[in-house]
């Protein structure tokens, strides 16, 4: 990590004092401090720094401004702000452990392909605050944003397999792969179908640990490792940012490493079903009809919509388990990017119970989503004349209520089911993370899993 967290506060660290908007009056700082901000006009607006003199040109500390209401992530940006060197919290924040995860999610930089590191720091964790947890939490952010950060030529099936197994074998969990025919011997035939175009053959990643009589809480990740959109191909600026399309799957990793190395009491498994949407001679087309593994026969109306094809196989495998938790992640719809942007995804359930739990934490931990209706009367939009059911509709409304209405349709025994229409992206600089692979909803599901099984 460029920012690392500390437990015991450096010798000659440097205090980082956090100022509210036109809050410099009672933020319990020198004279000297304050004719010095009044001096450079600062009056804490959110994300603006100052730094402070000291003796003989040296540095004596920082003026951060959290404007008013903004939220604690946005200290985040006082990771790229700060010069390098040992730093602590002149006083206690509002939220220690939101803090401390802000400055460290905010120094990230994905360095692989020869990019600078960000800058050194060391920050020492504030009083009331739990480090531990503020590292796993950060480990498993930095994870979904390595992975969807990693081009296609570096992260198709293949890659996507090696990076679950690392994650599975670093926690001592088991893992199994169907892959290429087998997935059709194994009653997998929409994983199938959506990936036998490519090079890299299609397959289903299954992670299983903890004790097998925990409570059994499963993760289903989209894991579309580049989206060409079948023959119903994609323009070329629609593809750009195609590497993300296993965003659901990077996610659902990410939020397992935070689970496991909690060691939250829980039967945790992660199925990933990892293919890449291509074209050639043996590609599924518009106008197939497709088994599945539920039974339900499903007409092609567009080969683009391939993402909930291979979701559906895999709630269906979860949803004959019967988990007492549920959860799909995918960056499915840019209808639902029409709806909410790109900073807010949306989530479906029945359960009213995991919805209110939802939209505690998506507050408590400032890890924004908003609830969408699964609206019952647009389940006639996917029928098909010859088939039970169809992919995509025919007028285009309601694009990512619509998807989630599909999927819902391959999970009829749990009652904790959410599906999660996340973006994955950030399309540009926020404070507690860069332009680029971004964590969603996962910090939020965190404190409900850890909470509901503790």
């Amino acid at each position: 990590m460029p920012v690392e967290l500390v437990e015991q506060q450096p010798t000659n660290a440097l205090p980082l004092h956090l100022v509210a908007r036109d809050g410099l009056a009672s933020a319990g700082l020198a004279p000297d401090v304050l004719a010095w901000a009044d001096a450079n006009g600062f009056s804490g607006e959110a994300g603006r720094t100052l730094l402070l003199p000291g003796k003989g040109g040296a540095l004596a500390g920082a003026l951060f401004g959290i404007g008013e209401g903004e939220g604690t992530l946005g200290i985040g940006a006082a990771a790229r702000a700060l010069p390098e060197g040992d730093w602590y919290f002149a006083s206690v924040p509002s939220s220690p452990d939101l803090a401390a995860l802000a400055v460290v999610l905010g120094g990230y930089v994905f360095t692989h392909y020869g990019r600078k590191p960000g800058k050194a720091l060391r920050i020492a964790s504030p009083a009331g605050a739990d480090a531990a947890f503020v590292r796993r939490v950060a480990d498993g952010v930095f994870l979904a944003r390595d992975l969807v950060n990693t081009p296609t030529n570096d992260m198709g099936p293949d890659d996507l397999e090696k990076a679950a197994r690392t994650v599975a074998s670093a926690h001592g969990a088991e893992i199994s792969v169907v892959t290429g025919d087998d997935l059709l011997t194994r009653n997998f035939p929409m994983i199938h179908a959506v990936g036998r175009a490519s090079a890299q053959a299609p397959r289903l990643i299954d992670i299983n640990w903890g004790p097998k009589d925990g409570p059994k809480v499963t993760l289903v990740g989209k894991g579309v490792c580049f989206d060409t959109g079948g023959l119903d191909i994609k323009p070329s600026s629609s593809m750009l940012l195609m590497k993300k399309d296993m965003g659901g799957a990077a996610n659902v990793l990410g939020l397992a490493s935070m689970i496991m190395a909690a060691g939250t009491k829980v039967r945790l498994r992660v199925l990933i079903p990892a293919v890449e949407n291509s074209i050639a001679g043996n590609a599924f087309r518009p106008g197939d009809v497709l088994a599945s593994r539920k039974g339900i026969t499903v007409e092609i109306g567009n080969t683009d919509a391939e993402g909930r094809l291979i979701l559906a196989d895999a709630l269906a495998l979860a949803d004959e388990e019967e988990p007492q938790m549920l959860v799909d992640m995918a960056t499915l719809t840019g209808a639902a990017r029409v709806a909410l942007g790109p900073d807010l995804p949306p989530f479906y359930t029945a359960d009213e119970t995991f919805a209110a739990e939802l939209a505690d934490a998506s507050i408590s931990v400032e890890d924004p989503m908003w609830r969408m209706p699964l609206w019952r009367p647009y389940d006639a939009k996917l029928s098909s004349k010859i088939a039970d059911i169809n992919n995509v509709t025919s007028d285009g409304f309601a694009g990512s209520i619509t998807a989630a209405l599909f999927l819902k349709r391959f999970v009829e025994r749990t009652a904790a089911w959410a599906h999660f229409d996340i973006f994955a992206w950030n399309p540009a600089d926020r404070p507690h993370g860069l332009a680029g692979g971004e964590a969603q909803c996962i910090r939020a599901l965190e404190r409900v899993i850890s909470r509901r099984y503790a």
